[in-house]
């Protein structure tokens, strides 16, 4: 199948902009450690790092947000914090950013989930968590749902983000995935393991390959066992939509009443594939907003994960490369 042709590419990402998509999901902080290693530790056998920097980044859902607004749609951000020192520089980035808050919620009870990172020489060294994953409150559901409604006539989509850290809840997810069908939404998912068959009806749920093979019990190595786990799926959700994502295989995608469709990888070097999966499902829906098919779609966000995988880090897509990187594709769509 050949490429987009320029028009047609630029007319979808025209499309992105204005686009209001609500994020709702696992909120997170992410730090990083910059350093070289030139020697081993006399105390145990461990590399010492020279520290050189150090930074902090949006993670989960709300790098899932800020790769909507670098695909120029509007994200609408909700999510849980603590009330600590992260939740105060995550809000602080987001306001750098111009990205909104007024669906992230306080719970003293809890941390904000922080991820830290030690990378060395542009290698993934270790990385430390320190999180709470008990399920959200009533109360947190209640004000979750107050907010939504609030914006309702604006919203195009809903994206659902789990990481399985406790903002997902079962009684959550039926109310919000309700109201976006009674309200005609867009509803994207990335799941994780619990409440994994707990997303019936929305447009489009994206698994990784390993994610699909623990829920179903079945090996999705090869294209025909992808197709299939991908197709048990959309059976067993009652959604229009199943792309399973399967690391250097690429992806597979099956349409409710339509055949599979394979996407090689585009990767190129691989340097770290972090936060791929959150910039896959944020091309996906923002693509399936501006107007184009599933296919379309797919292969638009198989192209953005690529990309990030040659970043060290979890960093957005940037649209004009991604834009290049597709028009300069001969073979942007494969059956």
């Amino acid at each position: 199948m050949s490429g987009f042709k320029k028009e047609k590419l630029k007319s979808l990402f025209d499309g992105f902009r204005g686009k209001k998509v609500a994020v709702i999901g696992d909120l997170m902080l992410d730090r990083y450690v910059w350093g070289v290693v030139s020697r081993i530790s006399p105390e145990a056998p461990v590399p010492v790092l020279e520290v050189e920097s150090e930074s902090s980044r949006l993670g989960g859902a709300a790098n899932v947000a800020n790769n909507i607004k670098a695909l120029g749609a509007d994200p609408i951000l909700f999510g849980i914090v603590g009330a600590d020192q992260a939740a105060t520089r995550l809000r602080e980035i987001l306001d750098e950013m111009q990205l909104s808050r007024d669906g992230i919620i306080t719970d003293g009870d809890r941390p904000t989930t922080v991820k830290t990172r030690v990378i060395a020489h542009s290698q993934h060294v270790v990385r430390m968590d320190r999180e709470v994953r008990k399920d959200i409150g009533a109360n947190v559901v209640a004000e979750i749902l107050r907010v939504l409604r609030s914006i309702k006539g604006s919203l195009d989509a809903i994206l659902l983000e789990d990481y399985n850290k406790g903002m997902l809840t079962k009684d959550l997810l039926s109310r919000v995935i309700d109201f976006g069908l009674k309200e005609g939404l867009v509803i994207s998912v990335d799941p994780k393991q619990n409440n994994f068959f707990d997303y019936r009806g929305v447009t489009v749920f994206k698994p990784n390959r390993k994610e699909a093979e623990g829920a179903l019990g079945v090996p999705a190595g090869t294209d025909e066992q992808a197709a299939a786990a991908a197709r048990e799926l959309l059976n067993r959700l009652d959604c229009r939509n199943v792309l399973l994502t399967r690391g250097e295989k690429g992806m597979t995608l099956v349409e409710k009443g339509g055949a599979s469709m394979h996407f090689p990888t585009k990767a190129r070097n691989v340097a770290d594939v972090s936060g791929a999966g959150d910039t896959v499902i944020s091309a996906l829906t923002v693509a399936l907003l501006s107007g184009a098919t599933i296919g379309e779609a797919a292969a638009i966000a198989n192209h953005a994960g690529g990309l990030v995988c040659g970043e060290v880090g979890i960093v957005p897509v940037d649209k004009e490369r991604l834009f290049s990187e597709i028009l300069n594709d001969s073979d942007s769509l494969v059956s």
